[in-house]
């Protein structure tokens, strides 16, 4: 399954729909739990002085592997409720 956000045809970056559920929640828990170490290293500095810019880039970054945590977890879901149907 391509990851959300690139509409190139063909994908380069692509998730394992097949790989072993707890493979694929390793990742998603990874990705997200490294964005979520970086947002609260910025949220509890003592300054933060960085203009809007710089903040909107960085926002843009963090949003990657945000995403890439967000479609292994949407896989995963799937995957669930599949087992739970059948």
């Amino acid at each position: 399954m391509p990851i959300t956000g690139i509409d190139l045809v063909p994908a380069s970056l692509l998730i394992d729909t097949h790989a072993p559920l707890d493979v694929l929640q390793a990742m998603a828990d990874y990705r997200i739990r490294t964005v979520t170490q970086v947002l609260e290293n910025i949220a509890y500095r003592a300054e933060a002085g960085c203009d809007t810019v710089v903040l909107a880039d960085f926002s843009k970054l963090l949003v990657i592997p945000l995403r890439d945590g967000c479609d292994l977890m949407d896989v995963i879901g799937r995957r669930l409720r599949a087992q739970v149907k059948a």
